[in-house]
This record gives C-alpha cells, sequence and structure tokens, in this order.
C-alpha cells in the first residue's frame, strides 16, 4: 500500500491508580488493551470514515513502563494514511541514549474505512461446554498463573480448560472513567481477561508463560460495558516451540457475541525467565 501522508501527535497518556496492578518483571506497563484505546481514540478523532471497531495487523512490538510515581507518560501518537483510505496507528515513545533520543515502537494498528462485511462473526454460536479436563478457581489463577493485581482480575468463578479449548466468565470493574474511545470500544477489562484465559490454556502445552505479541484482526460488534458479566471461548489453534497461535470470542449468557479475535500470538517475552508451574504441564 502506497502511504499519501504520515504525522505524529504529542500525548500525555494519563495513568490511572489501577494500572500499578499490571506489572511485568517488577515493572509498571502499559496494558496492550489501553494502547489500543490510544490508537483508536486518535483516529476516531480525526477520521470518522474509519470503523476503528475493526482492528487489523495488530502487533504489541515491546512494553511501554510506566515509571513509578508518574501521573501521565509521555508519548507520540503516528499515523499513516493510505491511497486506498486505511489508517496505520503505531504508538510511539522516546528513548534517552548517549548524544541522542531514539524512537521505540510499541503497538500498531492498521484501521479500514467503514463497510466490512461482518456477517462470519455473527455466525458465532458457542458450543455448550463438555465436561472439563481441569478447572482452576480464578483466584488461583491470578495467585500462581497470572500474577496481576486485583484490578486485573477480570476472570472471575473458574477456569474451565478441555483439550485446546479455555472457557471463562468475565467481569468488567466499575471505575468511573468513561471517554468517546471507550464508548466506541467497551471496556478493556474484558480482552484482557481473555487473554488471561489464552495465558493460561498455553502453560498447559508449552515451557514458557505466553504473552500476547499482536493479532490479525479484532471486531467488536457491542461495546462491553462496566460492570457487565461476559463469557468467553479461547481456542488453541496451533503452536510452534516459539509461538501459541489462538482464536477467542466474547459473549453474553445468551451466546450474543461482543467481540472476536483471530490469529492472537502469543511469545515467551521474558527471556525463558517465567515458568509455567509444573502442575499446569500437560504430560499426554
Amino acid at each position: 500500500m502506497t502511504v499519501m501522508t504520515t504525522w505524529r501527535t504529542p500525548v500525555a497518556i494519563d495513568v490511572r491508580p489501577w494500572f500499578a496492578d499490571h506489572c511485568f518483571d517488577g515493572k509498571v506497563v502499559l496494558p496492550a488493551v489501553e494502547t489500543m484505546t490510544l490508537l483508536a481514540a486518535e483516529v476516531a478523532g480525526n477520521h470518522p470514515e474509519i470503523d476503528v471497531r475493526v482492528m487489523n495487523n495488530v502487533r504489541f512490538a515491546r512494553f511501554l513502563e510506566i515509571p513509578v510515581g508518574s501521573s501521565s507518560v509521555a508519548a507520540l501518537i503516528e499515523c499513516s494514511q493510505h491511497e486506498n483510505g486505511s489508517i496505520h496507528g503505531k504508538l510511539l515513545s522516546r528513548r534517552p541514549c548517549k548524544t541522542m533520543t531514539r524512537l521505540q515502537e510499541h503497538g500498531e494498528i492498521l484501521f479500514s474505512p467503514a463497510g466490512e462485511d461482518h456477517n462470519s462473526v455473527f455466525g458465532f454460536a458457542p458450543e455448550p461446554l463438555v465436561d472439563p479436563e481441569m478447572t482452576i478457581p480464578a483466584e488461583q489463577v491470578y495467585r500462581e498463573l497470572v500474577p496481576f493485581g486485583p484490578s486485573y482480575h477480570t476472570l472471575q468463578e473458574t477456569l474451565h480448560l478441555c483439550g485446546q479449548e479455555a472457557w471463562g466468565r468475565l467481569k468488567a470493574p466499575v471505575l468511573g472513567v468513561q471517554d468517546r474511545a471507550r464508548e466506541l470500544l467497551g471496556s478493556p477489562f474484558p480482552l484482557d481477561g481473555a487473554f488471561h484465559a489464552a495465558c493460561v490454556l498455553g502453560q498447559r502445552s508449552t515451557d514458557f508463560v505466553p504473552f500476547p505479541v499482536g493479532f490479525d484482526r479484532r471486531i467488536i460488534l457491542r461495546p462491553t460495558q462496566p460492570g457487565g458479566s461476559y463469557r468467553t471461548k479461547v481456542q488453541l489453534l496451533s503452536r510452534t516451540r516459539d509461538e501459541l497461535l489462538f482464536d477467542l470470542h466474547i459473549f453474553d449468557d445468551q451466546g450474543q457475541i461482543f467481540e472476536s479475535v483471530t490469529g492472537v500470538r502469543m511469545r515467551d517475552v521474558s527471556g525463558g525467565k517465567i515458568k509455567p508451574p509444573e502442575w499446569m504441564r500437560d504430560k499426554n
């Protein structure tokens, strides 16, 4: 695709109190779902012809660290418009070096003009849950497998694992923050919780703790709401030595689909330092 124009916008990311619960390697980092919200807000505010509820070729390059005690974090949003009307958004930050600063990329999304056909997502119908091979209480998930603080304990009740699938219940907290982007996309917490379910499912078949590094497509049909209760089905599609590939859906108790995320890629981002507990490993 030919790039017609590119621009950068400085942004000051407000550090919410609950961000402190989202840590990696002892450091507070911006959640990937917040990166998506930031980029969608920028594009929606300047390009109303773009449907920001459809995200393609999403990539999370590296964590954006949030310094302790910060009330905001300086960043840049870079947008490139292509000749077909699509917008390629990136979240960047400046990293000081010895004699200069360098730009580093944290996430990117390709947004397309409105009008795509989403019939395949509307046709999703979750099958009944069969007898699970393993059940894990949500409290144990967050104590031993996904060590985030209480604000990100989106998985509720019991996570059910059966073969290459995980089934869980999600609940978005009510935190009193709403803006235009969250009205369009819904609460970021249910998708974060679905990623947690994928992380747990992946730990059954790998020797690393998988983190999302990108996905092919996210379609939001109905925005999830703070305080809402949802369900998720996560399916492991394939695995290699270094990467796991998932599809996931978020829906309500009536089977009404809210979000679909396909081609979720998860990898080891700890350099082998974080390992699944032995009791999680599938011995088959």
